[in-house]
């Protein structure tokens, strides 16, 4: 079997910046552990695969140790490759997945997710939690669907962060965001999650679903800009529009190749 795969840069609009992610284009499901071993030996933060699902398509995610519900990157890029390399018509894309339907909309270069918001709680006294960071530096400590959300002081403390990704990876969600207010932007932040096999994620938009709705209450505004602070970097535009999440940036094809299953 020969599959058609990619690898593009997501949030981004150079190369070698972003996060990058495998899109892998099928007709049919392959089985659980092949596609498990796909992402493994991709050796990326996610591959996305895509097969027809009626009208639609639905899509999958694999980090190169586990199936994960949401990956917000992978999907833009899945979308970019529909769009630029499969011949796909119109200016909207829909995915069915494991966290509902999902859209991705496009206007020139520019794509936009249309995600389902994250909802979150106050995590109120789990003071092993407070060993990610220095406690001085930890404004508060939220829990989403998924993951779970530190609030730092300002860009800095995001940017100077040094994870214990020993400490990290027993904790009981998906992974890590560290977030602040922005200089250039409205909000930064930055996602660890060695649990799923990624010590550091270079641009998480699913991640954004649980940062827009907290930074637009804040803020008291529905629109803001973002930038993860990877070595790698990333650029989002989010927007709330009810209980959606509106995540947007560009993508840039790295490789076009061929799978041999």
């Amino acid at each position: 079997m020969t599959l058609n795969i990619y690898q593009v840069d997501a949030f981004s609009s150079e190369l070698f910046s972003g996060n990058p992610a495998a899109v892998v284009i099928l007709n049919k499901w392959l089985d659980e552990q092949t596609m498990q071993k796909i992402a493994m030996e991709n050796n990326l933060a996610e591959t996305a695969f895509i097969t027809p699902c009626g009208p639609d398509l639905e899509i999958r995610w694999f980090t190169p140790t586990t199936e994960v519900e949401l990956c917000g990157h992978a999907t833009l890029a899945a979308a970019h490759v529909l769009f630029n390399h499969e011949d796909l018509e119109g200016e909207e894309v829909t995915f069915q997945s494991n966290s509902g339907t999902l859209r991705v909309s496009k206007s020139d270069s520019y794509l936009t997710l249309d995600f389902p918001m994250d909802e979150y709680k106050p995590v109120a006294e789990l003071p092993e939690l407070m060993q990610v960071d220095s406690k001085h530096w930890v404004k508060g400590v939220f829990k989403g669907k998924t993951d779970l959300m530190f609030i730092l002081s300002n860009e800095r403390q995001v940017a100077d962060f040094v994870p214990n990704l020993e400490i990290i990876k027993k904790l009981d969600c998906r992974g890590v965001i560290i977030t602040a207010p922005g200089e250039k932007v409205d909000f930064v932040s930055r996602f660890f999650a060695p649990q799923s096999g990624i010590p550091e994620d270079p641009v998480t938009g699913s991640a954004h679903t649980t940062l827009t709705p907290y930074w637009a209450k804040q803020f008291k505004k529905n629109s803001l800009t973002a930038a993860q602070l990877s070595p790698r970097g990333g650029l989002l535009n989010c927007e709330i529009k009810g209980q959606r999440v509106y995540i947007g940036g560009q993508c840039k094809t790295y490789m076009k190749g061929n799978l041999y299953i």
